[in-house]
């Protein structure tokens, strides 16, 4: 390893080590297993969306604890982090449906249904855990879900919220604002750590330019953009469209590059589960 990159990958050890690690904190939320069967109040199941029967492609629901048939719900769409995902902090992405936390932490498992969505892979047998798969297909698999469970189960289509953790946080963009139709399921989004157009990535569509034009479909609808450490970055970017909207950006106080910080009595998952209140009202 070259002189100069040792340095730095020294200095990130120690400002990392003189930085509160989060998992340092006791969660006071488990977010639950993900198992067979009929979706039921304060279960998350495991479902696979009609067209898809005898593939390995499937999403996760939650029904709240407060889940009552007839009534209406808001609804937390969500899309996991990259899989294979693990650091020195202890932080872990499986990049599967099940294995995401920020709509279970944001709501406290009441009030509002829960949707973790799949990236479907190119040939659409299974779940891509890694990037996009096919990004049309999986935008296609995320309309007929919402509708499915507006429909089946009371999610309100008028208070449908997208999120997701680092690939997911750029999945808010890259594929709820894919096209029209996409675009217009969503109330607001919760992009935490990462967002479309900031970095190049390696794929379809990950430049500048193509990020500006996903962006204009937002149309001024609320965007909740965190981040561990700052959120600098992201804010220039969105600057720099020239495309206005309503950003609430807020920095993390810790290193991990994690979604697991909403299990966890903090000030900054108290100001969303404020935030999420004020938009939905």
């Amino acid at each position: 390893m070259a002189r100069g990159a040792a340095a730095v990958l020294l200095a990130a050890a120690l400002l990392q080590a003189k930085e509160p690690n989060l998992h340092s904190i006791a969660a006071d939320l488990e977010t639950p297993k993900m198992a067979d069967g009929e979706p039921a109040v304060g279960k998350r199941v495991k479902q696979v969306l009609s067209g898809f029967e005898g593939t390995q492609v499937y999403h996760v629901l939650y029904l709240p604890t407060d889940w009552e048939r007839g009534k209406k719900y808001p609804v937390l769409v969500e899309y996991a982090g990259n899989g294979g995902y693990t650091n020195a902090l202890g932080d872990v992405s499986e990049g599967t449906p099940e294995g995401s936390n920020l709509g279970y932490g944001a709501s406290g498992g009441r009030g509002f249904l829960w949707l973790c969505l799949p990236y479907v892979d190119a040939a659409g047998k299974k779940n891509a855990l890694n990037w996009w798969g096919d990004a049309d297909a999986t935008a296609d698999y995320c309309r007929k879900a919402v509708r499915e469970v507006c429909a089946k189960h009371g999610a309100d289509p008028e208070r449908v919220v997208l999120t997701g953790f680092s690939r997911g946080a750029i999945a808010c963009n890259y594929i709820g604002l894919r096209d029209d139709e996409t675009a217009k399921l969503w109330r607001a989004f919760i992009a935490h750590s990462h967002y479309d157009g900031v970095r190049r990535w390696g794929y379809a569509g990950d430049d500048p330019e193509s990020a500006r034009k996903r962006l204009e479909r937002l149309k001024g609808r609320p965007q909740w953009v965190s981040h561990e450490r700052s959120v600098e970055e992201t804010r220039k970017h969105l600057e720099s469209t020239g495309v206005k909207g309503d950003f609430t950006f807020v920095p993390l106080p810790h290193p991990n590059h994690t979604d697991a910080w909403v299990l966890r009595e903090l000030p900054e998952r108290r100001r969303l589960r404020e935030w999420l209140a004020r938009i939905l009202r």
